[in-house]
């Protein structure tokens, strides 16, 4: 579902930027009235608020960051603060999260021990990663802070770092690479085909496609909740007669796909999580 809305996105925003001068289709009418402003990508690039041109320029989507930090420290700390032995609604929450990522996440990919070895990391990280997507659907933020691609960057990396580490603590550097780059049960004449796969496997596109999945899927979403908005703001404030009518389909659409974008903010970091346990236990196998 989050790859039909990266198409989605990717589809329109195509229509929207056409320059053949094809006017037939709603979406070909909006993109040459005068009133109508279709998305871009820079929309991930907003006025800085301050700092602008140095290394610590601070906009939109670093308020965003800040403000989705900030609030979960600050829930998090409150719960613990005031953490009963029969929870308030609140700390039930809370605890249902924690819970859903021991058991729906971790422990489905790893043992008991090596699960709660790995838990606080893995359980920081959906929960970061979930604060961070759920920026895109806030009223005058409206901007997830994964999407652009810095910060997912800096979460595969801390993913790639903490699973190679593992590897090579568990195995030694020769081990590591001969279970990761050999796998057992191979004919040899195999491995000149399936160890440069293994290379780019583990070394480039786990990394690479964490990332990418993320920001992709958060720009994505981001750029229709903005062509179905700015179309019904257009449509009921600029367009003449019937065609303001228009501005309620796509009030409708805007509104299905906020919903939709929230489930694809949990989704997101689910599977990125998923995904670096996978990562984090396959390093610590014997074989695999």
């Amino acid at each position: 579902m989050a790859n039909l809305a990266l198409g989605a996105a990717t589809a329109a925003s195509s229509e929207l930027a056409a320059d053949d001068g094809d006017s037939s289709g709603l979406l070909g009418w909006l993109t040459y009235s005068d009133g109508f402003h279709a998305p871009t990508v820079e929309e991930f690039f907003p006025p800085a608020l301050f700092g602008e041109g140095t290394i610590f320029e601070f906009n939109r989507i670093m308020l965003a960051r800040v403000i989705a930090a900030a609030v979960l420290i600050l829930i998090f700390w409150l719960v613990s603060r005031k953490a009963k032995v029969v929870p308030t609604r609140g700390q039930s929450v809370v605890e249902m999260l924690l819970d859903f990522v021991r058991t729906q996440i971790v422990e489905q990919v790893m043992d008991k021990e090596n699960a709660k070895r790995f838990l606080p990391f893995l359980t920081t990280l959906f929960l970061a990663i979930l604060a961070f997507n759920i920026t895109g659907v806030i009223p005058f933020i409206n901007m997830a802070g994964t999407s652009l691609i810095g910060l997912p960057i800096v979460m595969a990396i801390w993913v790639y770092v903490l699973y190679l580490g593992v590897g090579i603590k568990q195995h030694g550097l020769g081990g590591y690479l001969k279970t990761s780059l050999f796998p057992a049960g191979v004919p040899k004449g195999i491995y000149l085909l399936l160890t440069p796969i293994e290379f780019l496997q583990v070394f480039i596109l786990r990394p690479a496609t964490l990332a990418l999945r993320l920001a992709a899927n958060m720009m994505a979403g981001h750029l229709l909740l903005v062509l179905c908005f700015a179309a019904t703001q257009y449509f009921f404030f600029e367009a003449a007669g019937a065609m303001k009518a228009m501005g309620t389909v796509t009030f409708v659409a805007g509104f299905a796909f906020t919903l939709f974008e929230i489930f694809v903010a949990a989704l997101q970091a689910y599977v990125f999580v998923m995904l670096s346990s996978v990562y984090i236990n396959m390093a610590i196998e014997e074989e695999h």
